[in-house]
Parts: structure tokens; sequence; C-alpha cells
């Protein structure tokens, strides 16, 4: 049976509810691209708003983490990966999750003990050792050699201030090697499989710490690193997950994996996860900026590598390991299945245009060298950056021209490219439990007022395609084949002003999917909502499904102003809009 089944199985045997798995681009969360932890999609209720489901979840979630995506090509990382999760919202507590993590780990996937080690947290001026976590761990038959204390490893806060706590975390000895007496939390053979998160305190913004009312626990375990283990490979692309792709490639390439495993793992992982973005309900297309910008760089670096192994790159080679891919996951994420067709297409014809951008760099390479003048760094650096030419295409080129290349200012530049792009994607991907205060909860509610708005001007066919949220304004993408008119923004904010004006009800109910629908609730992306739903009316002019969080009367909104109307993509329409 597969991991994920056996551990939403174990779960509901512990009276949790299975919840849907949240598309890989996160709505109204302006600190991230993409959905980076399972708890990312929780945080509305992990702050407090009740769960349509109670409060004992559990699901497998699908993540994109992009900040190592130059570490792909090694045994370990991924971009795309799948996350366990079993969550208490104010329910059951340290014991219970601490009991359940061993029996998961013991009983269901028959580790043995003596493979584990736990950390712990140590205690510091605020908080106090862990003794309830330690204690729990010896009870079960962890030995106090391998439970180690620490500070800063087990120690959970989203950000500056908020909930916080002490974790747990789970340690598996990966190595044939002798397992020592005493766990050292820094020996690389030991590697981190599960980790319990107690959301035991609040931090204030004067740096006091005080309990919280409701604790919440919050777990992770990785599906692809557990999957390695289990099966006994020190290679996650020889694990099961990965055997078939791999295998395709090397049937693709007629080359064997062993001596290609960095250009396979990166076209695996890279394929993967494009694959992903493209089927997610966002709709995302490559382009050069956001989330567009990272499918476009994904699919290029794929290409780049099938380029290494010979593959006919005007093949349809993309296409078959693509097919492969989507037939092995649309069983768990439904999406893949609605959107084949979509991501096939997206791949064809990012393909097309990056190998045209290729030749382009060819003729640009003939134009540096027709002087037969040596490459220089920001030569080299130009051919990466706006060609997608490696540093190894660029030396191969100059070679056979019995020409040099600044390699070390290559790598120097590229260096400080990458320092760049790590700085300025930290902030979209940092995720955690900031992002929904008290302006981002108004321009939520205003957003449903925006959409009702548009329907009565432009048409009842008008839809919600997404929206992006910051506590500075609100950014809404609606299906519209044409540009608005003045007379339309303004009918449209002149609408929305009269529902503030008028002090309207927000009103919110949790129901069966199928009755909220039949109700005339919208929603965005049917798909993705579980089977009880939070419904939200503000009057009788909005009646939608959403996550939350909302106001309670839209008088408490202020006065609406529409700032710019433009085009987002073919048939999609984006408003930017604030708040004054």
């Amino acid at each position: 049976m597969n991991l994920k089944d056996l551990y939403i199985d174990f779960f509901i045997s512990k009276g949790h509810k299975q919840i849907p798995s949240a598309p890989v681009v996160p709505e109204n969360d302006p600190s991230v691209l993409f959905n980076t932890a399972g708890m990312q999609p929780l945080i509305p209720y992990l702050m407090g708003q009740t769960h349509p489901y109670g409060t004992r979840l559990c699901d497998y979630q699908k993540c994109i983490r992009t900040i190592d995506l130059d570490e792909v090509g090694d045994t370990t990382h991924h971009t795309f990966f799948e996350m366990l999760g079993n969550w208490s919202l104010g329910d059951y507590f340290k014991d219970e999750s601490i009991t359940w993590s061993y029996e998961f780990l013991t009983e269901v996937l028959h580790i043995p003990t003596d493979r584990l080690a736990v950390t712990v947290f140590a205690g510091n001026n605020d908080i106090p050792f862990d003794e309830v976590s330690y204690n729990k761990w010896l009870s079960l038959g962890i030995k106090k050699e391998r439970i180690a204390r620490t500070i800063e490893d087990n120690f959970w806060i989203a950000g500056e201030t908020g909930p916080c706590g002490a974790d747990t975390e789970i340690f598996y000895w990966r190595s044939e090697d002798e397992i020592p007496e005493v766990f050292d939390p820094e020996d690389n053979r030991w590697v981190e499989i599960w980790n319990n998160v107690f959301m035991q305190y609040n931090k204030a913004s004067d740096g006091s710490i005080s309990e919280l009312p409701k604790k919440n626990v919050d777990t992770g375990m990785g599906v692809e690193r557990t999957t390695a283990i289990l099966e006994g490979v020190n290679d996650n692309y020889l694990s099961s997950i990965w055997k078939d792709v791999i295998e395709l490639i090397s049937k693709i390439s007629n080359l064997p994996y062993e001596g290609n495993e960095v250009s396979m793992r990166i076209i695996a992982d890279h394929l993967r996860t494009a694959v992903f973005i493209a089927a997610d309900p966002a709709g995302i297309k490559p382009s050069n900026t956001d989330q567009g910008y990272i499918l476009r760089r994904l699919i290029r670096r794929a290409i780049r590598h099938a380029k290494n192994l010979n593959i006919d790159i005007n093949s349809n080679w993309e296409e078959e390991i693509a097919k492969l891919l989507l037939d092995k996951y649309k069983g768990y994420y439904k999406e893949l299945e609605y959107n084949y067709n979509v991501v096939l297409e997206v791949l064809k014809n990012e393909k097309i245009k990056f190998n045209r951008t290729l030749e382009k760099g060819l003729r640009e390479f003939e134009k540096a060298t027709k002087d037969n003048q040596n490459i220089d760094a920001t030569t080299a650096f130009h051919l990466y950056d706006t060609y997608g030419f490696p540093i190894e295409l660029t030396v191969e080129l100059a070679t056979e021209k019995g020409l040099t290349v600044d390699v070390k200012g290559f790598e120097t530049k590229f260096k400080e490219h990458q320092e760049l792009s790590r700085t300025a994607s930290a902030g979209k991907f940092k995720g955690g439990l900031a992002g929904n205060g008290e302006i981002e909860t108004k321009y939520h509610t205003a957003t449903h007022l925006l959409n009702a708005a548009l329907k009565v001007v432009v048409g009842p066919d008008v839809h919600q395609k997404g929206s992006n949220i910051t506590s500075e304004r609100m950014r809404f993408d609606f299906s519209c084949d044409h540009k608005l008119s003045d007379e339309e923004k303004n009918r449209a904010e002149e609408l929305v002003n009269k529902w503030i004006n008028d002090g309207l009800d927000v009103v919110r109910e949790e129901m069966p999917k199928e009755e909220a629908i039949a109700s005339g609730a919208e929603c965005m992306f049917i798909e993705k909502y579980p089977d009880i739903v939070t419904v939200y009316s503000i009057g009788d002019i909005s009646k939608e499904l959403c996550g939350g969080p909302h106001v309670k009367n839209t008088s408490e909104l202020g006065r609406f102003k529409i700032k710019k109307e433009e085009a987002s993509s073919a048939g999609v329409r984006r408003i930017k809009a604030i708040l004054e």
C-alpha cells in the first residue's frame, strides 16, 4: 500500500478527518508564490478560525520550494514534494501526538526502535525545557542517549511574533554503519523524517511570552524522504517514486542512469514540478514574473539537461515523461485529470519557444567570437542569463574554435545572481502565520464585493480567476473579454461603496458542498473544497465559498477605490484597488 494511503488510514482510525490538498498556488497569500508546507493552507484555522471538518485533521499536501533549485541534481533535493500532515486544533496535545507518531513509525511502517532518535526543546530564558515530550519519548522506549536537547532547532515561530512553541523532531539512522549509542543531531547519517510542532505560546511585539488558551499541534513528514528510507535506498531517485520516471528517461536517451545521474534527476524533478504548476487551477503559464517565471525556468532547465543526454529536443520526449507523471498522480490530485491536455500543451509550447531562443543564443555566440575573441565573464553570463546557455555549452563551443572562456569570472557573476535571487525570493517563499491581519481581512471581504459588483456591471458570466492581497492593496483577476470603460469602472466602484455604506452583515455558515452550490454560492475552484464547506454571505448581494477571514459588517471597510484596470492574460482582466 502507498505511504500516503497508510498514513491517512492510520490517522482516520485516530478520529481525524482527511482534508483535500490545497492548490500549489495559494489564494490571497502574497507572502509566497507557492504553498511551501503542509500547514500553510491551514493558517486561518491555526489562528483560531473554526474548521468545517472539526479539530482533528490529516492530509497529503502538494508543496513547492525553489529556494534550493540549484541544489537539485543531488540525491535528496526536490522542487516539488508531498507532505503528510496531521493537526490538532485545540484538541489533543503532546501526549497523543508523540504516541501516534511513534505507533505509526514502529507498528505500521515497522521501523525498528533502535534506528530512531529524537530532539526536544532544551529551554531558554522565556520557555522551560520540554519535559513532557522528553518523558513521553522515554516511556515509549527511546533511550535517553537517543534524545538530544537543542534550542534553535526545536523552537518554532512563524515570524517575529504570534503563535510559537517547542517542537520535537524524529530522526532515522540512514546508513549501513553501526548505529552509535549516543545520538548526535549533527551527524548527517541521522536523517530527520518527522516534525511535531506544539503551538503552546504567543509571543507579543514587546517580546513577552504567554500561554495560548487554545493549543495546536502541527506535524509534517516528507513522502519522498520517508519512501526512500523504507525502501532502503540512499538515493531518493532510486525509490519507487522515481524509478519508472528515471527508467523512461534512460530509455528515451538510450543512456544508463549511472554516470548520467545529475541530468536525469534534474529532468525528472523539474518536469514533475512543471506538471503540477501547469495543472493548478490558477492557470499559470510560463512568463517572466512570479510563478510563471519559475515554471519557465524549470522547463528550460529540463530541456538543457535533455540536450546533455543527447535527447532529440524536437521529439515528443517531454510529452512521454509528462504523461507518465500525470497518470501516476491523477488518482490523488484531480486537477491533473481535468487539465491533462493543458499540461502537455504548456510543455510543448515552451519547448518550441526555448528552442528558438537557443538558436538566437548560437547566433549571439558567433557574433561575440567573430574576431576570434575569447569569451569574457560578462559575455558568458549574458549567454547563460538571456539565452539559457549553461557554462559547459559555452566552453564546448569556444574550445571547438580554439578559444578560452573566463569560467572563474562567470562563477563569480553566477554566485552574485544566486544571492540576488535567493534574497528576492526569501520574502516570496517565507509563508507562516503572517498576512492575515486586520487590513488583509478587510481586503478579503472587498474582493467579494468587487466580484458581485462586476457581475452587475459587466454581466453574470464574470467569475473570479484569482486574487492577491497585501496590507497595501488588493489585486483581483476576473473573466472578461474587453477592457473596462471608465463608466464601467466608476459604476463598479460606486456599487461597492454603496454596499459598504449600507452596513451589510457578513454571515458565515458551514454546510455540505453540494448544498452550498445548490443554494447559489459561487466558488473559484470547486474541486479544491472539502465535502463540508464555509460559505460567506454579504446581505443578499454576495454568497461565496471561502476560507476567510472576513469582517463582520461591510461598514468596517472604509472607502473603496479602483486604481488600475489592465489585461492579465487572454480573456482575463485585472483590477488593482485600495481601501482608504
